[in-house]
């Protein structure tokens, strides 16, 4: 049954003491009964409040050099006693207090990892008690609130205050699955260094797991869901309804896009499902906005808009013209910032910085698979030109943006590229001809002409088909990373053709 629980005891034991001090003295507030040890209890008999001491509750002094404190049936009991007459019964029979707030945190087990290579040190900083303490109060949240986290004190704080020292059994439950969150990582951390792992991989995949939400549902609605993660380290969210699944997902591919055109001209990329639609590179961001408007007007409805320089007012006019989930940018002149917002379903983010996850993993069979992030960008003019004719200058630029947009769309995939404008793209096709194919139709029904234009491939070509198929649409260049066998083929044939071709030597697959 849900039911708020009024705190009146707290067992207290951390390591780290900032930010406790306003807490405890809420809690003493309220007129609740403190439990602690060591330098726990003397910062709170600093702070004046009285504290029973383990000890004089188990009848043992902490043992084996402080590894053994709180593991005792008379500490456990009182946290994991589900409060009705029977359990209750029990705790008066053998003298157990009522535990019903248990505030701990862990010993800095990654801290001491970066900090030596010492094993001996770095094990005895695997905490014993502790986790065990979390995931008691965690498991019997029913009953029992756990703060895991020295974040949420000041959401506890206030939760007291408001609530007349209670806390909800919702708030329980979200305290408790925060807490399972911090020992999952805690222990995936300690497993990642006695398996010979690399730490720093572990301590940048997942340095955020201990922060999450609930997001309203996965990919489709019966599919649950929920972010692991700090989205204010990233962004302002400046108006518009909770994130999604696919909204964080799709935001994700966005801001990958778009850290390719970092310190660029104005660019302005639209992208759905994940996949860049329009890509454009103009003088002004407004001009910008149309260019990649006008690269698949359809696709753009509903998808997510992504600035690399502030948005104005003359470019917000015109977003605000075309129903969209998403608009992302560095900054927000005063008065784009406010027409925007004032529309409550759309979402308008500040993003704080271009960089990206170095590493990235996903679910597969029984286990799980992580990777390097594909962060590498090839220079095209110190790439190799393996045709006798060489790109022209603007095609050189082109061949470059091309590279850009091509690596951030599903394999297999092509990109036609002209005056720093995305006028084309096949992706996600199972053949490279397909995707080709694909790629000028969408030109050609856009209205673009494919004379001059160029075309780049994130993977080679096994046959010279794509690019006779280019050269037949008035594509002039072309750029691929190589590697077939039979590469010359496709070298001979932009020869006899008149063509350029350009071979990175750089693969960009993308499943």
């Amino acid at each position: 049954m849900s039911r708020s629980v009024k705190v009146r005891s707290a067992l207290v034991s951390v390591f780290y003491k900032d930010k406790l001090e306003s807490l405890i003295q809420t809690l003493a507030g309220h007129e609740v009964t403190f439990y602690s040890t060591g330098g726990t209890r003397e910062f709170i008999e600093k702070l004046g409040c009285p504290v029973v001491k383990v000890e004089d509750v188990t009848s043992y002094p902490p043992i084996l050099d402080g590894r053994v404190k709180t593991l005792h049936p008379k500490i456990f009991g009182g946290i994991l006693a589900i409060r009705n007459e029977d359990h209750l019964r029990q705790l008066e029979k053998y003298d157990i207090p009522e535990l019903d707030m248990v505030i701990v945190d862990l010993y800095p087990f990654e801290e001491t990892l970066a900090s030596t290579t010492d094993m001996a040190q770095i094990i005895e900083k695997i905490d014993i008690g502790g986790i065990s303490l979390i995931r008691a109060a965690a498991k019997n949240f029913n009953d029992v609130v756990v703060i895991a986290s020295k974040d949420d004190y000041e959401q506890v704080k206030v939760w007291l205050e408001n609530q007349e020292g209670t806390i909800t059994y919702d708030q329980r439950k979200h305290l408790a699955a925060k807490a399972f969150a911090v020992s999952s990582r805690y222990d995936m951390l300690i497993h990642q260094y006695l398996a010979g792992g690399s730490n720093e991989l572990s301590s940048n995949f997942i340095q955020h797991v201990s922060t999450s939400r609930p997001v309203r549902y996965g990919e489709n609605p019966h599919q649950r869901a929920i972010f692991y993660g700090n989205l204010e380290d990233t962004f302002d969210m400046y108006g518009g309804k909770e994130l999604s699944y696919n909204n964080i997902v799709d935001i994700d591919a966005a801001v990958q896009l778009i850290r390719e055109f970092a310190g660029d001209k104005p660019t302005f990329a639209i992208l759905k499902h994940t996949n860049p639609c329009g890509v454009c590179t103009r003088e002004s961001i407004a001009e910008a906005y149309l260019g990649a408007l006008a690269c698949d007007p359809l696709s753009a409805f509903g998808g997510v808009f992504i600035s690399n320089t502030e948005i104005d007012l003359t470019t917000a006019q015109e977003i605000n013209q075309l129903f969209y989930e998403v608009v992302i940018a560095p900054s927000y002149s005063p008065e784009a910032k406010n027409l925007l917002t004032a529309n409550t379903k759309r979402i308008v983010l500040r993003l704080k910085h271009f960089t990206v996850q170095p590493q990235s993993f996903k679910t597969v069979l029984e286990g799980i698979l992580l990777q390097d992030s594909d962060l590498a960008m090839e220079d095209i003019s110190q790439s190799k030109i393996v045709t006798k004719l060489a790109p022209k200058t603007e095609e050189m630029l082109d061949l470059q943006f091309a590279l850009k947009c091509v690596k951030h769309l599903k394999s297999n995939t092509i990109t036609l590229v002209k005056n720093k404008q995305l006028i084309g793209m096949g992706c996600g096709q199972t053949s490279r001809v397909d995707a080709c194919r694909q790629a000028i139709e969408k030109a050609n029904h856009f209205g673009f002409s494919l004379a001059g234009s160029v075309m780049a491939s994130d993977a080679f070509f096994p046959f010279p088909d794509c690019v006779e198929i280019a050269s037949e649409a008035g594509i002039t260049s072309v750029v691929q990373p190589g590697g077939s066998i039979k590469d010359q083929l496709s070298i001979d044939y932009c020869d006899e053709n008149k063509m350029s071709m350009v071979i990175t030597g750089v693969r960009h697959f993308k499943h």
